[in-house]
This record gives structure tokens, C-alpha cells and sequence, in this order.
């Protein structure tokens, strides 16, 4: 798919790697609809960008919510191309702590967040992807989800953020081949760790044994590099129910 005049939802679009997907993309020329709770942080990036640019204040955990943003964008440029989903939250908590067990609801919080918003969304953006005119080869869209090198590595202190992750990596395959018949491609990219604005103002102390995991090259993965994927993974339509580590070759160690 040709990413020239397309239409890309990027959840979570207002920060992090979904900022800066926003910001690569648009430079590419795809139209971008950026769902956030952020409102200030999402109308200063819509303002920035090169390309018509639409934010909506989306929940991605709220079904009326994700539909609602659907719509605006539909209604606002006429159709939807592509999916990235990039919200998410990452709490740590051990399962047995000082405090006693990790608390329910912090556990069902992030699954909430990164599980079952990212399944929200992308179930809703393909029903709409599916009233696409088909391209020549048959495509009518592409979501791409992202998940983590802890749904394989998880460290001390991440069951709940590693589960939610590690079903975004098992839904992967079984979501393609259900949207196969509809022309819609399914993807999901497991980041390692990179400079993002949270990571950047972390101290050395908690940045160099990080680094150290790192295999090749020896620093965190810069987001543009996250963005070149989700990019490439769009144009490139023999790309299918696939999980792509971008890490480095990094593995986690527990601490």
C-alpha cells in the first residue's frame, strides 16, 4: 500500500513512538488521525505536522469512545488505510511484593490498556477498512499493533505488563487469518528499549545496564527506527501475521 493520501490511525499518537509514527508518516504523505487522551499534547502535534491531520480524544478501552473517533475520522477524510496501535501503560508490580499480592485491579488496568484497547480499536478500524475499494492486489488496509521484548523477556516486576503484551504477540497470527478474506494485513512490532521522552530522563544508574543488554547497535533503538518499520510494514504487502522484534538483538535479563 502506497502510504501517499492514506488514511493512519495512531492510537496512543500524541507521545512516545506514536508521536513520533505520526510525525514520520505524515512526512510521507499519509493523512493522519491521531486517537489520545492528551487533548493539549495531541492539538500541538496536529499543528506540527506536514501532511492534513485530524486529533481525536479517544479511550481506547471505551468501546463508544474508539466508535466515536472512528467516525470523525471517516467523516473527516472518507476512509480508513491503516491501524497502528501504540497506547499503552507500563506499570511494574511484583506478583508477591512487600506490600502483599500485586493488587487486581493494577493487573486488570494494564490488560484493560494494552490488551483489550488495542483489540478494540483495531476490530473497529477494520470493520470500516472492509468497505474499501480493494487495491490491485486485494488489500483494502493494514493494522499494525505493537507489543514488547518483555511478551518473551518479561523482568522481575512485569507479569501484567508482559501478559498484556504477550497476547498482542499470540493474537497476532489468528487476527490475520480472520481479516485475511477482507484483504486486511495484521502485524505487530515487539520494541526493545528505546529513547523516548520517559526513558530520556532516566538516570544513568538506570539507563546503562540497560544498555549493556544490547547486542548491536549498543544504544537504545531511536523511535524514527520504530516508525521506518511500521512504514515499510505498509508498503511492503507480503508482510502477514508476523511478530518483528526491533531490539537489537537484546534478551532481559530479571533485573
Amino acid at each position: 500500500m502506497d502510504l501517499n493520501n492514506k488514511v493512519v490511525i495512531v492510537t496512543g499518537g500524541a507521545s512516545g513512538l506514536g508521536q513520533i509514527t505520526c510525525q514520520e508518516l505524515a512526512k510521507k504523505g499519509a493523512k493522519i488521525v491521531a486517537f489520545d487522551l492528551n487533548e493539549e499534547a495531541g492539538e500541538a502535534l496536529v499543528d506540527s505536522l506536514s501532511s492534513p491531520a485530524l486529533f481525536v480524544k479517544v479511550n481506547v478501552t471505551d468501546e463508544a469512545s474508539v466508535a466515536a473517533g472512528i467516525k470523525q475520522a471517516v467523516d473527516t477524510f472518507g476512509a480508513i488505510h491503516a491501524c497502528i496501535n501504540c497506547a499503552g501503560i507500563a506499570p511494574g508490580g511484583k506478583t508477591v511484593g512487600r506490600n502483599g499480592a500485586l493488587a487486581l485491579e493494577k493487573f486488570s488496568q494494564v490488560i484493560s490498556i494494552n490488551l483489550i484497547g488495542t483489540f478494540n480499536v483495531l476490530r473497529l478500524a477494520a470493520e470500516q477498512m472492509a468497505n474499501n475499494e480493494p487495491d490491485e492486489n486485494g488489500e483494502r488496509g493494514v493494522i499494525i499493533n505493537t507489543a514488547s521484548v518483555a511478551a518473551f523477556d518479561g523482568q522481575v516486576g512485569q507479569s501484567a505488563y508482559s501478559a498484556s503484551k504477550g497476547g498482542i504477540v499470540a493474537m497476532t497470527l489468528p487476527i490475520a487469518r480472520d481479516l485475511a478474506p477482507l484483504g486486511i494485513r495484521v502485524m505487530t512490532i515487539a520494541p526493545g528499549i528505546f529513547d523516548t521522552p520517559m526513558m530520556k530522563s532516566m538516570s544513568d544508574e538506570i539507563r546503562d545496564p540497560l544498555i549493556k543488554m544490547v547486542q548491536s547497535p549498543k544504544r537504545f533503538g531511536d523511535p524514527t527506527e520504530y516508525a521506518d518499520l511500521a512504514a515499510h510494514i505498509i508498503t511492503n504487502r507480503y508482510l502477514n501475521g508476523e511478530v518483528i522484534r526491533l531490539d537489537g538483538a537484546i534478551r532481559m535479563e530479571p533485573r
